[in-house]
């Protein structure tokens, strides 16, 4: 039996976490104190004695407490390491320690709670029941997408023939709202662009301005909604005072010949419409296979119910919030404002983060129980996927990712993978009314 068999009493708090009590005999801390004085004398400084040859009685009035305080973090560190290996403890944070210092001839007693990887049995994982969407690109996808396109090319024409107002339109308007008869500042606007149809006013605000003649004056009447962010107009009856002073609709260009010469890339119309053909079924493809993993990971966590450490919740919360901040400043919101949104989104991050932490557990588990690995082949492929995209040589991008240990990510990302190919090969998946038994 070994000393920290002795020394070490483990009572387990939750299912991931545990406290370790130590109780040190005093002939070991005798033996760790007398080594902290004696590095204390080579650089202790009192006057009337030669550094290195100061009696120990005149160190301890001078220096105990810097001698115990290191005696005190050389017995914790040794012991609570030691007590990891030995009982295969995989602790995940740094340990929160309790102890009431040394006394003379007493055994040192200290206390270490830790969260640890919950151990994780995976079970009710083969045969699934899945239904898997169909990839298949239809002729209605595609026209739609050439809609998108047309959309982001199109132009703005003044109607110059005398009709009124359609949805659709582009209306250029001066408008002044009041209530109970007070105009208000805040509803009010000069050559305003709104989008008859694109519901970004108060609901019944843009249909009373369907058939309106530019230089027509109108008012139009509505109730704001009673949840409407401004508490000072929430569920108040308003009526505006609206001038149409220009009218505009959206011209859309065909698409030909002539408007593929808008792209470097396509040389002709069928190019054009191979890689739109193209570029749907990748994303219809990803979908189908991203809807496939959330329900394998849905039935995953169902079948299988247990704790996990908070401090995994903790930092995928943190991973999300930095996501969130990111996305939102790429959309051009201040940074700063972008973070303190993000960070508002925390508690509602938690549950989400929870569930992730568990079905990356499980896959971690089920890949252990299956035998299933890694090949490096397929870490340098994805190495070198990266490093196309970021416009990098591979071996530079090698270096950066061992750089900021992020080789052992991709490692898992591509683990996990294969872990939902797996769990998909030995289920039994429903396609486009077919079934077929894994």
């Amino acid at each position: 039996m070994s000393h920290i068999d002795t020394a070490v009493k483990i009572e387990d708090i939750s299912p991931v976490k545990k406290k370790l009590s130590f109780e040190v005999p005093w002939a070991d801390v005798k033996t760790e104190l007398d080594t902290a004085y004696r590095k204390v004398g080579k650089t202790a400084r009192i006057k009337g004695f030669r550094p290195g040859k100061i009696p120990r009685e005149i160190l301890e009035q001078f220096y105990r407490h810097e001698a115990e305080d290191e005696t005190v973090t050389n017995l914790v560190n040794r012991y609570y390491w030691e007590a990891l290996q030995e009982k295969k403890i995989l602790a995940v944070t740094r340990p929160e320690v309790e102890q009431n210092g040394i006394e003379a001839d007493k055994n040192f007693t200290f206390a270490a709670t830790v969260e640890v990887e919950p151990v994780v049995e995976p079970k009710n994982y083969l045969a699934l029941e899945l239904e898997k969407g169909d990839p298949a690109v239809t002729e209605e996808d595609i026209q739609a997408r050439l809609q998108e396109i047309r959309q982001m090319f199109a132009t703005m024409e003044e109607v110059k023939e005398g009709r009124g107002v359609l949805e659709g339109d582009f209306v250029n308007i001066d408008f002044e709202g009041t209530v109970d008869g007070e105009a208000l500042k805040e509803l009010k606007s000069e050559n305003y662009m709104l989008e008859i149809g694109s519901k970004s006013f108060v609901p019944g605000f843009e249909d009373q301005l369907i058939g309106a003649m530019v230089a027509e004056t109108r008012t139009v009447k509505v109730r704001f909604p009673d949840n409407y962010h401004a508490e000072k107009l929430a569920g108040k009856d308003v009526e505006f005072n609206v001038n149409v002073k220009g009218l505009r609709t959206k011209k859309l260009p065909e698409i030909n010949e002539e408007f593929v010469k808008n792209f470097e890339r396509y040389d002709s119309l069928e190019a054009l419409m191979a890689d739109v053909r193209k570029s749907l079924e990748e994303e219809k493809q990803h979908k189908v296979d991203a809807d496939l993993e959330m329900q394998i990971s849905d039935k995953l966590l169902a079948g299988n119910e247990f704790d996990v450490p908070e401090s995994f919740v903790e930092r995928q919360v943190y991973y999300m919030v930095s996501d969130t901040q990111r996305r939102m400043a790429a959309r051009g919101m201040d940074p700063k404002k972008a973070m303190d949104f993000s960070l508002k989104m925390k508690d509602q991050f938690r549950e989400e983060a929870a569930k992730i932490v568990k079905t990356m557990l499980l896959l971690k588990g089920i890949a252990e129980k299956e035998n299933l690995t890694v090949d490096e082949a397929k870490v340098e492929e994805r190495i070198r996927e990266i490093a196309t995209q970021k416009g990098e040589t591979v071996e530079s991008m090698k270096k950066s990712l061992e750089k900021d240990d992020m080789l052992d990510s991709i490692r898992s990302e591509i683990l996990n993978r294969q872990t939902y190919e797996f769990l998909e090969s030995k289920a039994s998946v429903k396609t486009a009314g077919t079934k077929k038994k894994g």
